[in-house]
């Protein structure tokens, strides 16, 4: 559908969703949804219209038809003298570069608010500011690690050399000291590296434009965390945060086509998915199979299709107690099957969000990014177990007798699984009516001029 002819007059405040297109886009069809259902309009802008990753939304627009869906062809140009190399940061330039394009049909439509991840926030939140536009960030990380990105212009004024080593502990007025060690490893060198100082410093630097900040995370989660962003603890010109999670599917879950899951007997299967990302060397790969093997359990192991010729597949081959599947998977569904009794996982935060829906113990094993502060959570609130020593992906050989020890524990200790389903309770409860989630949207569409 064509931009300039989509937005008409109306007596409903009228969003506008502007993902990125970068990292998980659950959380904004699903708030899409849910202030849909509050009367609003929603229009989204799609950046990436030609990429295998929207097309898997057709479903999603094709059961929401009231959504309206817009493609936008942004400017793919690297300048000729940048010394930039990061595909992922000349991405995130070009959708910047290209943002600008969309000034005219915004300003002259009657836009009441935008929506959009933080990767886009210093360009959208002047462009909404000079349009007198509302702006929201729909973040899909946990409170804990949102807080030490909104606070990285003030740490590193106090200090620029603060990420020069890995010990020590990071301060943050209203938190609990976050150990050095818990930093991205991206992080923990010269401040002046390009990630920091003309990535995350300029979208940081952002928030105070900022109306709110949407979360995929939920009080009883993370309680102080929560409660230290909303109370101005952690930055005085921090905008309010929504936890409005969990957030789950934006579709009907389409029907697991693995027979072989469905005759396990109930909780007796570990999961494992390490996500997108398989940083793994080919002895850590096989050292893992060892552990599944010797747990006395079965397993389902997902991996991702891309490898090529991945090296450690071979080691695979021949599995005794177990099934791999190379490719896609409903993840989500898989974690909901009866049979799935533990999850061996690097704790990205939606991996996080989808187990404690289910109340599936989770074993984290972080292996790059925001995953320690993740795993540090699901230790807290008792939805798994982190073996510390183990470190980031890649620092040691995990033995697969230390592993197989550590899978046996998540699939067999009665006190986990009580812990696990006590998570899942509050998980549901935060959804109800009368829940968290109800009382932010309603603040958030009141706000906007939605009852």
């Amino acid at each position: 559908m064509s931009l300039t002819n989509s937005f008409v007059q109306t007596e409903h405040p009228r969003l506008v969703f502007l993902p990125s297109g970068v990292g998980n886009s659950t959380p904004f069809f699903q708030l899409a949804v849910m202030l849909a259902s509050r009367n609003c309009k929603v229009t989204f802008i799609n950046v990436q219209p030609q990429t295998p990753e929207f097309a898997r939304f057709a479903s999603f627009f094709a059961n929401h038809p009231i959504i309206e869906i817009l493609d936008f062809e942004f400017q793919s140009h690297t300048p000729s003298d940048s010394t930039v190399n990061d595909p992922f940061i000349i991405h995130i330039e070009n959708i910047n570069r290209s943002l600008y394009q969309l000034i005219p049909i915004l300003s002259s439509s009657q836009i009441s608010a935008i929506f959009s991840d933080f990767v886009l926030a210093a360009t959208l939140s002047q462009i909404s500011a000079d349009l007198n536009i509302h702006f929201y960030l729909i973040s899909t990380t946990s409170a804990q690690f949102f807080s030490v990105i909104a606070h990285l212009p003030f740490l590193l004024a106090e200090n620029p050399n603060i990420f020069s080593n890995s010990s020590g502990d990071i301060e943050i007025q209203g938190l609990a000291p976050i150990p050095k060690s818990n930093i991205p490893p991206t992080w923990m060198n010269d401040s002046t590296n390009y990630l920091l100082t003309a990535y995350l410093l300029p979208n940081a630097r952002s928030l105070a434009k900022v109306n709110g900040v949407f979360l995929n995370t939920f009080n009883w989660f993370e309680p102080e965390t929560i409660a230290a962003l909303n109370s101005n603890r952690v930055l005085n010109s921090l905008p309010p945060v929504f936890p409005i999670g969990p957030m789950q599917s934006y579709h009907p879950l389409e029907s697991l086509h693995l027979p072989w899951l469905s005759e396990q007997p109930a909780e007796s299967v570990v999961y494992v998915n390490f996500g997108s990302r398989e940083v793994m060397s080919t002895d850590q790969i096989r050292e893992l199979r060892k552990g599944l093997e010797i747990c006395r359990y079965n397993y389902l192991w997902a991996m991702k299709d891309d490898n090529g010729e991945f090296s450690g597949y071979s080691c695979l081959k021949g599995t005794r107690k177990g099934e791999i599947i190379r490719g896609g998977v409903d993840q989500e569904k898989v974690l909901a099957h009866p049979a799935i009794g533990g999850y061996v996982n690097q704790c990205e935060w939606d991996s996080v969000i989808q187990a404690a829906w289910c109340g599936v113990p989770v074993l984290a094993w972080p292996q790059h990014g925001d995953q320690k502060m993740n795993a540090e959570i699901v230790e807290k609130v008792g939805l798994g177990i982190w073996m510390k020593e183990w470190g980031w992906g890649g620092e040691t050989l995990v033995a697969g007798k230390e592993i197989g020890r550590l899978v046996a524990q998540i699939m067999g200790d009665l006190n986990i699984k009580k812990k696990a389903k006590i998570v899942r309770e509050k998980a549901r409860e935060a959804c109800e009516i009368g829940g968290a989630r109800k009382r932010f949207l309603l603040k958030c569409s009141q706000a906007m001029g939605s009852s």
